[in-house]
C-alpha cells in the first residue's frame, strides 16, 4: 500500500504543481488579466484522479478486493500527499519569485470587481494581505484551497470503489439470516407469552 500511496501522491502532486507554477508564471507576465480559476480546479481533479488510480491499484494487488475503509484511507492518504506537494510547491513560488503576489492579486481583483462590491471587496483582499503576513495562514489557506476537494474524492471513490470478499460476504449474510431467525423466534415466544 505505501508505494502505491506515495508513486500517486507524487504524480497527482506534480501535475497540480506545474498547473500551479504555470498560473503564477502567466500571472507575472501579464498582470492585467486574471488567469481562469476554472483551469486550477480542473488541474486539481487531474490530480485527484490518481486518487481513483490509487485505490484501483489497491483493489487489484489485493485479489480484487478492497473494503470501504481501506480504500478511503489509500485515498485520503494520497490527497494528503497531493495536498501537501501542492502547499510546499506554492511556498516556494511565493516565497522566491512572486512575494508581491498578495499585492498583485489584490488590484486585479480589485480592477474587475463591480462599483457596488467595491468596499466589501475590498475590506476582503485587505484580510487576506493580513493573513498572508504569517507563513502558517499561508499554509493553511493553500491547504484549504485543495485538500477538502481531496477528502471529498476519497470517500466518493472509496464508496465506488470499494469491494468485499465474496466469500466473506456469504458468510456474513449466513450468520445474518441465522441472526434474524433467532431474533424472530425469540420474539415469537415472547409475544405468544402474553
Amino acid at each position: 500500500m505505501k508505494n502505491i500511496v506515495i508513486k500517486n501522491g507524487i504524480l497527482g502532486g506534480l501535475i497540480v504543481s506545474i498547473v500551479m507554477i504555470s498560473m503564477a508564471y502567466y500571472m507575472t507576465a501579464n498582470p492585467d488579466n486574471e488567469p481562469n480559476a476554472v483551469i486550477g480546479f480542473i488541474s486539481m481533479f487531474l490530480a485527484f484522479i490518481f486518487i481513483f488510480l490509487g485505490i484501483k491499484e489497491q483493489r487489484a494487488a489485493n485479489n480484487g478486493f478492497i473494503s470501504f475503509g481501506k480504500a478511503f484511507s489509500t485515498g485520503l492518504l494520497i490527497s494528503l500527499i497531493i495536498s501537501v506537494i501542492y502547499v510546499i510547491v506554492w511556498l516556494i513560488v511565493y516565497y522566491n519569485f512572486f512575494p508581491d503576489f498578495m499585492e498583485k492579486y489584490s488590484q486585479m481583483v480589485l480592477k474587475n470587481t463591480k462599483p457596488e462590491d467595491l468596499t466589501a471587496k475590498t475590506a476582503e483582499m485587505n484580510q487576506m494581505k493580513e493573513y498572508y503576513k504569517s507563513p502558517i495562514m499561508i499554509i493553511l489557506l493553500t491547504l484549504m484551497e485543495i485538500f477538502p476537494i481531496g477528502l471529498v474524492l476519497s470517500l466518493l471513490f472509496g464508496l465506488i470503489l470499494s469491494k468485499k470478499n465474496s466469500s466473506l460476504s456469504k458468510q456474513n449474510h449466513l450468520i445474518n439470516v441465522v441472526l434474524n431467525r433467532f431474533i424472530n423466534a425469540i420474539n415469537r415466544n415472547y409475544i405468544s407469552l402474553f
